[in-house]
């Protein structure tokens, strides 16, 4: 398959035939660099982006409708499996050269690293032994079956206002303690830091443990801080357990608190004494008791309005928008349920597309399919051999 379309090619194979295990050898596809035994490596860089991009249904649809080439809704399916293989076989390597030749965008004043999950739903996820389980103890299963944590990271490069100009995305498929993406995600930072080591970096994530487990302990430079829109959230749950979901008082009180977190030097302080007090008002709204807390336990990380001071960025919405962008909107849709090695060939791909790497990933990886091919003397055509005789 060609980027103007299917050709058919006559091609020699050659084998040892000393070894009767050996597979026979094209050594044009070899020297070409054809992905697959099918691809062109233009072709393959065309498929690959508009696979990551929209389900292999969809990306046929949209080749027949350009005219270039016509790859089936098979062939197209199975491309990210392929090329997942490939990557993850030199991923470190790769990773290296891609680090090394990052540009830090004009008018970076600091950067942002930020880690976050969504569940997606996987073929291995157990759905089925999870609802034969509840059903056998006589209980309908709840919450999403046969879902698994994705992850994903990014480093955001902001401007003297902490806004965001441009990120670099990843995200992995499910994995124990995301521990693949986590050592990706600190090789990344310490390069781009030990180039740039005048440029502050903030640590940004929700309150979740295993964030900061990771951010708070394992990243060697930086601050951290929860991210402001997610504290937000839960204010305004302690809010409206006090004063009612969507009531007047909870709004008014709900955009006077937010502010004062945000932009008052001790705001946290002030919202955990309204808490205090709203509790012991009502001591038996166990929201409120539970929402004081998890303002008490990372008042450390709310210093908001130091770093708008400062021009640092406060929110994770870059790592909260990769989730949605380049994990859910992808392989969430109806129907769908992954293994791993297509949904991580997805992730891969769409990942360098949203980080503005997509065509320097590709020639690393391009490269791996093309091999530099001598032909020996005295090779004898297995045809003109069979003739002789």
């Amino acid at each position: 398959m060609t980027t103007m379309g299917r050709v058919t090619v006559e091609r020699t194979l050659y084998k040892d035939r000393t070894d009767p295990g050996a597979r026979a050898v094209a050594a044009t596809e070899a020297r070409l660099g054809i992905i697959g035994g099918f691809w062109t490596p233009e072709a393959g860089k065309q498929a690959a982006w508009v696979v990551s991009q929209m389900t292999p249904a969809l990306a046929e649809e949209l080749f027949g409708r350009v005219g270039n080439m016509s790859p089936s809704t098979s062939s197209l399916g199975r491309l990210p499996s392929h090329l997942h293989g490939a990557w993850e076989d030199d991923r470190k390597a790769f990773e290296a050269e891609l680090r090394a030749v990052t540009v830090i965008p004009e008018g970076t004043a600091s950067l942002a690293v930020s880690l976050d999950g969504v569940l997606i739903p996987m073929r291995d996820g157990g759905a089925v032994e999870t609802r034969e389980r509840a059903a056998r103890e006589g209980r309908t299963s709840q919450g999403p079956a046969g879902y698994r944590e994705a992850s994903c990271a990014t480093i955001s490069f902001c401007d003297s206002d902490g806004d965001l100009i441009s990120a670099i995305r990843t995200a992995r498929m499910p994995e124990f303690k995301k521990r693949t993406l986590k050592a990706s995600l600190l090789l990344e930072l310490r390069s781009i830091w030990e180039q740039h080591p005048e440029l502050p970096v903030v640590k940004l994530a929700d309150a979740a443990k295993d964030n900061w487990d990771f951010l708070g302990r394992e990243v060697p430079v930086g601050d951290d801080l929860v991210d402001y829109f997610h504290a937000t959230e839960h204010l305004n749950h302690a809010l409206a357990a006090a004063y009612g979901d969507g009531t007047r008082e909870t709004r008014f009180r709900f955009e006077e608190l937010k502010v004062i977190l945000r932009d008052d030097e001790g705001g946290v302080d002030r919202v955990i004494a309204s808490l205090r007090y709203l509790r012991d008002k009502h001591p038996r709204r166990k929201v409120l008791e539970r929402e004081l807390k998890f303002f008490r336990r990372n008042r450390q990380r709310m210093r908001y309005w130091e770093f708008v001071e400062k021009g640092l960025p406060i929110g994770s919405g870059v790592v909260e928008a990769a989730c949605k962008t380049l994990v859910a909107h992808r392989l969430k849709q109806s129907g769908m349920r992954w293994a791993h090695e297509g949904g991580q060939g997805i992730l891969t791909t769409r990942g360098w597309s949203q980080s503005g790497r997509f065509d320097q990933a590709w020639a690393l990886l391009a490269a791996t399919f093309q091999v530099q091919v001598t032909i020996l003397n005295n090779v004898i055509a297995i045809s003109a051999a069979r003739k002789s005789r």
